[in-house]
């Protein structure tokens, strides 16, 4: 324990502090003297308790996780039908609803399983539509979609055109009989019914299916009262490129008066469904933050999901781009790694997550079915409009306009670089100094941390043998595997600055306190020092909001709150105007008090990202074989170091001058190494049957042609992942001959894998040669505009994916060839890596002959020339796809180990995918 003097700063009186100051002024040197060798006595102990640090960090692990646990982890019991009444929301009853969809297994577009669960959802509607409030009217469309063409060209659909055909929705809208005039204004409320060929789809999003029937229940009860219609849409295709979401707002009358959307989606299984994207007009998330019972929703999710750090996208899109919809976007996002897989199943699903999304959601539409401000088609908002929103500990939830945020935040700025200015210019030379070794500080602090925990990253592979990225199933080791090095990192490195400011203090103390005794030197530079590095962090929040506040950064009010917060403390428990002070301990309250806001803003919100992030990386490749191993570690363990180097540095800067450094790296060292040997014995298995590897088997039978020539077509089954890390161990369970490596480049048109496993055991069987489609070219006029006309045949499939070569085509159009239906009109289209991809899912009697005109440049090469030969290339290239398990598939998913599961997305083939291609010198 340091000792105290009989009077600190803090209990000094004005008349003590200004009688000190005038004797300094009129005693000259002795007076001065006095003053400081009062002030030294006080600081010359500058030992801090290693305990408190210590228990500092106890505190700051247990409160972090307490806060986490509350925001995200707390849910309401779930309600039976007696207890909420015919007008409440009831988790036991929607619960029927998930348990009768997850019954039909996968229910992928163009199924017979999707049918059903069309059917089922529909015999729903047609009960609330029997039960509904006398005063109330229902109407429940079947809505068929012959054919569509969704041509977005926002973030994953760049360089893509999605073909739709023969998809089935259910639309029910509800409103007061007597006040049709409610009928020009609707609310949308959408989710969809199919699922991926994967798995059944309990969470994504048979949940949201059935919290939305239960809703419509609860909401048929109520709409007498209402000036607005809700209507809510059960679409399908949505698993195949929003396809469902498209549809309606392009082809269906009723999508003319939506005025705002609602879109219920899920990365996960179960949880709190959170917002993650909301606007542009902030009308939404206004009305939803003055109504919800149990609010979730973080913009910092909005910033990380728009940066594009996640490769998905949801019907939200298709709202926002293609209708220019304001509204809101929830999610589940409990066990990522779960999604699209086998494990997004119904036994996974948290008690309690339907109904926090329930009552959030019934309470939000029926104060929005009631309201008179809705916005209408007419409205128009500025970027100045956008809506700043986040939730405090699911308890309460704050939002405010882009506008004001931009007068807070320049105020902040304005008036920090101010007193900066001033601070340097009235301390001269010296101060300058210090404030550059105290950045220099910060600056190592950053640059030990990234690298001491990119240096886990890159040993983490060569350890673990079973995966390159071992804690997906467990994410809690990521704390010990990255956390503790970034910690160690970020205090060695602020160490070191410390001692430069420091060992510069001490030195220039000489020179301008030559009164001050050279014995008490050493402990003034000290605590001096300390207190720069305290202030650096001041510095460091400043400059993120600066640089938030230019680009317009949702989440930028967290580095308002890490600034403001820590100053006013500091401000109000360790500034003295006094130039005489010399300067003493940093007190530990002001380390409580200046943390608390940021603390609880932040902490939960920092482990809820580490925790989707970890679930991301079992679908991290997109392209297998291309992506090195360690890529994943990389990115968790920059992420982690630029969180400790964040939230920590006002708690580092206690640390240097206490006896707590050292039991800090022994800690940190010892639980990053028991970590690791728990990792390099298998103590801890990557993945479990609960939370496996994402794999694809695929029966491949490829009928590329290089030159024109009749060649037979070559069957294998592949099996590859989009997990990092090799599949041999996976190879050895199966067996059935399977040999791994990257002598096989498979081009799969929507993505190519370098590395996989293959074998030919059994491959000729489950498939026929009449099965193979078909690419003919049925005219070619050659010359300066040069036009091809091509029939497609894709026999039995209505899944397809058709690759363009841009660089030698121009243009292109895509006909039914049965209907001479235009599918794909002419004009300007995007590509990515020479290439533009259509992709054309359907259900049962979508067409399989097509007509396809190419328009050809008149730059292009014709063919493609490496080293001076002459390499033929392609003009087209085509998978089918077909939802069939043949005799070699159904033997590998037998055998498949149980912590590995299919996986399923839009550009995925399904179990059996046929390859053809056109040269282009055919």
């Amino acid at each position: 324990m340091r000792n105290r003097p009989k009077k600190d700063a803090s209990s000094n009186s004005n008349s003590n502090s200004n009688s000190t100051s005038n004797q300094e002024t009129t005693s000259g040197g002795k007076g001065t003297a006095d003053s400081n060798n009062n002030n030294a006595a006080a600081a010359v102990t500058v030992k801090r308790s290693s305990y408190a640090i210590l228990a500092l960090f106890v505190l700051v692990i247990y409160g972090a996780w307490g806060v986490y646990h509350y925001q995200f982890d707390t849910l309401p019991s779930p309600m039976s039908l007696q207890q909420v009444g015919k007008r409440g929301f009831s988790e036991h009853e929607a619960m029927k609803h998930v348990q009768a969809l997850t019954q039909l297994g996968p229910h992928s577009v163009g199924s017979e399983s999707l049918e059903r669960a069309i059917k089922y959802v529909a015999n729903v509607s047609e009960t609330i539509k029997t039960s509904a409030h006398w005063e109330v009217d229902v109407e429940v469309d079947l809505f068929h979609v012959k054919s569509g063409f969704n041509g977005l060209v926002g973030g994953l659909f760049k360089g893509k055109s999605l073909v739709y055909s023969d998809l089935n929705h259910v639309v029910l809208r509800i409103m007061p009989k007597y006040a049709s005039e409610a009928g020009e204004n609707a609310i949308l409320v959408s989710s969809h019914i199919d699922t991926v060929f994967a798995g059944e789809g309990a969470g994504d999003c048979s949940s949201c299916v059935a919290v939305m029937l239960e809703l419509a229940r609860g909401v048929s009860q109520w709409a007498h009262g209402f000036k607005n219609s809700v209507i809510f849409l059960f679409n399908t295709g949505e698993e195949e490129g929003l396809n469902g979401a498209h549809s309606f707002i392009s082809q269906h009358p009723w999508s003319d008066t939506v005025r705002v959307a609602v879109d219920l989606e899920a990365i996960g299984i179960g949880g709190k469904s959170g917002i993650f994207q909301a606007g542009p007009n902030p009308w939404a998330i206004e009305n939803y933050a003055s109504v919800s019972k149990y609010p979730s929703a973080q913009i910092a999710a909005q910033d990380v999901f728009t940066s594009g750090a996640i490769k998905s996208a949801t019907d939200f899109q298709v709202y926002q781009e293609l209708a220019g919809l304001p509204g809101l976007d929830f999610a589940y996002a409990d066990n990522t790694a779960v999604y699209h897989t086998k494990n997004d199943k119904l036994s996974l699903l948290k008690p309690g997550s339907l109904q926090h999304l329930g009552e959030n959601m019934l309470a939000f539409l029926l104060h929005a079915g009631a309201s008179s401000t809705i916005p209408k088609e007419s409205d128009t908002y500025s970027s100045e409009d956008k809506a700043i929103y986040f939730d405090i500990l699911g308890m309460y939830m704050i939002t405010f306009r882009q506008r004001l945020a931009n007068m807070l935040y320049n105020s902040v700025i304005m008036q920090s670089l101010l007193i900066w200015t001033t601070s340097v210019l009235m301390g001269g030379y010296p101060a300058a100094i210090s404030l550059a070794l105290s950045i220099l500080s910060i600056v190592l602090m950053w640059i030990f941390s990234v690298t001491f925990s990119v240096s886990a990253a890159f040993v983490l592979p060569l350890v673990s043998s079973s995966s390159p990225m071992p804690f997906v199933a467990s994410p809690w080791l990521v704390v010990f595997l990255y956390g503790g090095p970034a910690l160690i990192g970020a205090l060695t490195g602020q160490h070191i600055g410390y001692r430069a400011l420091e060992s510069y203090l001490a030195r220039s103390f000489v020179e301008r306190k030559r009164s001050l005794p050279a014995s008490w030197q050493p402990s003034v530079a000290k605590l001096d020092a300390e207190r720069w590095i305290y202030k650096a962090g001041l510095l460091q929040w400043l400059v993120l909001l600066m640089v938030g506040n230019y680009f317009r950064v949702g989440s930028s009010y967290l580095a308002f709150a890490w600034l403001i917060s820590p100053a006013f403390a500091y401000g109000l428990l360790e500034a003295t105007l006094s130039p005489s002070r010399l300067p003493r301990q940093l007190k530990t309250v002001t380390l409580l008090v200046g943390s608390f806001v940021p603390f609880v803003l932040s902490s939960g919100m920092v482990i809820r990202l580490v925790a989707t992030l970890t679930g991301t990386t079992v679908r991290l490749v997109r392209n297998p074989g291309t992506t090195p191993d360690w890529m994943g570690n990389i990115v968790i363990a920059v992420f982690i170091a630029a969180v400790v180097c964040l939230t920590f540095v006002y708690l580092l800067s206690y640390i240097h001058i206490s006896g707590a450094k050292m039991p800090i790296i022994i800690t940190a060292s010892i639980l990053f190494l028991i970590s690791l040997v728990a990792v390099w014995g298998g103590v801890v298995p990557p993945f479990t049957e609960d939370t496996a590897r994402a794999v694809n088997v695929v029966h491949v039978v490829d009928a590329t042609k290089t030159g024109g020539e009749n060649i037979e077509p070559v069957s294998y089954i592949s099996l590859f992942s989009t997990t990092p890390g090799n599949l041999i161990k996976e190879a050895n369970e199966i067996g059935e001959g399977f040999v791994c490596g990257k002598n096989r480049h498979l081009d799969f048109v929507t993505f190519y894998a370098n590395y996989s496993c293959w074998t030919n055991k059994n491959a000729e069987k489950g498939w026929f040669e009449s099965d193979i489609p078909t690419i003919q070219v049925d005219k070619d006029l050659k010359g300066d505009n040069r036009e091809t006309q091509i029939s497609i045949d894709t026999k039995d499939s209505t899944r397809w994916s058709l690759g363009i070569n841009t660089v030698e085509i121009e243009d292109f159009q895509l006909k039914d060839a049965e209907t001479n239906e235009e599918l794909i009109p002419l004009g300007e289209k995007s590509s990515v890596d020479g290439w533009h991809i259509i992709q054309f899912s359907g259900g049962r009697n979508s067409p399989t002959k097509f007509k396809l005109s190419l328009f050809w440049l008149n730059s292009g090469t014709h063919m493609k020339i490496k080293d001076g030969v002459k390499n033929e290339g392609f003009v087209l290239k085509l998978r089918t796809d077909v939802d069939k398990l043949t005799p070699p598939i159904e033997t590998v998913l037998r055998k498949l180990p149980e912590w590995c599961s299919l996986f399923g997305k839009s550009t995925s083939p399904h179990t059996l995918a046929f390859f053809i291609s056109l040269p282009i010198s055919f």
